[in-house]
């Protein structure tokens, strides 16, 4: 079957870009394995994404994308892409249901954070454990929240808690920060900001909600609990770029490169979202990625438009 446009990957990003390709007139489809909607469907209540005055869950949020994505005719496809083809201009998606044909394709198959892996950490996500204090930080006001990690995010968003907790507790395997000297400063400083060296979190406890952490001393073997209302966990951030070829140019982690209109380094294959080289990942930054290269897209289709035909009349 053919497209003119295929996205990979069913968050904010992904359905961001079939609203906008859809609603320009181009024949869209959207392929996501799991859940529509991806990470942000597991948080309780979003409260900064503009144009809702009271907050909603992810995935209301979400499904609004969904049912807005659908009424301009984008075609939902629930298959896992087992390879990509993307030599010339008539780029070639697999899976287990068949090939399937398009002009362009848009990758948002989005990032997940590295977990600790301990019991209770999956259990409470969205219900205390959150990855990300710039979307849940203002729930915390006035609450006792922990940060794990040493690095530049765990740090300077335990800063960003400040603004909201009563206190922050920053634990760390070990006896220094890795971030960087100004940034450790500043919370050194930070009277609400209380470190705890040479610890790891053993379990995470609560029954509807996160009520305290087991933590355990590397050095002396000491096993001590910690009363808090939520935690964020800034251990790593992992692409979901398992499906790319080597053609995609990525940066050191493993995100996307683009330019500033979503374009890689293939011509006809862009990035939005999660995915991409990017310095804030939000929804609201997600969905105008998503926009910018499905813009992008359209201008790339209608400028190649000839020189497709006559290549996807030979397949």
């Amino acid at each position: 079957m053919k497209y003119d446009v295929i996205i990979i990957g069913g968050g904010p990003a992904g359905l961001s870009a079939a609203i906008y390709s859809a609603r320009g007139g181009l024949k869209t489809a959207l392929f996501e394995k799991g859940m529509i909607g991806g990470q942000i469907t597991v948080t309780d209540e979003v409260e900064n994404y503009p144009g809702f005055e009271e907050p909603l869950s992810g995935f209301e949020l979400t499904a609004k994308m969904q049912a807005q994505a659908e009424r301009f005719g984008v075609e939902i496809k629930e298959e896992e892409i087992t390879a990509l083809g993307m030599e010339g201009l008539c780029k070639v998606i697999e899976t287990d249901s068949g090939k399937y044909r398009a002009k362009s394709v848009i990758i948002c198959t989005g990032a997940h954070p590295r977990r600790l892996n301990v019991p209770g950490e999956e259990r409470l996500t969205g219900r205390g454990v959150s990855y990300c204090a710039t979307c849940d930080g203002a729930l915390y006001r006035d609450k006792v929240v922990a940060v794990v990690g040493g690095g530049d995010s765990a740090i300077e968003e335990g800063i960003f808690l400040t603004r909201f907790a009563k206190k922050v507790y920053v634990i760390h395997r070990r006896d220094e920060l890795r971030a960087q000297k100004i940034i450790q400063e500043r919370a050194f400083r930070n009277p609400k900001m209380e470190f705890i060296w040479h610890t790891v979190i053993q379990e995470i406890h609560g029954d509807t909600r996160v009520s305290e952490l087991e933590l355990v001393n590397r050095q002396t073997k000491e096993i001590s609990m910690l009363p808090v209302d939520g935690v964020f966990i800034y251990v790593g951030i992992l692409p979901n770029n398992e499906l790319l070829e080597s053609r995609i140019e990525l940066d050191s982690a493993g995100f996307v490169l683009t330019d500033e209109y979503m374009h890689t380094n293939v011509p006809g294959v862009y990035a939005a979202g999660d995915i991409r080289h990017t310095v804030l990942r939000q929804v609201v930054t997600a969905t105008s990625d998503g926009a910018i290269a499905a813009w992008s897209a359209e201008k790339w289709i209608i400028e190649n438009y000839d020189s497709f035909e006559v290549e996807s009349a030979k397949q």
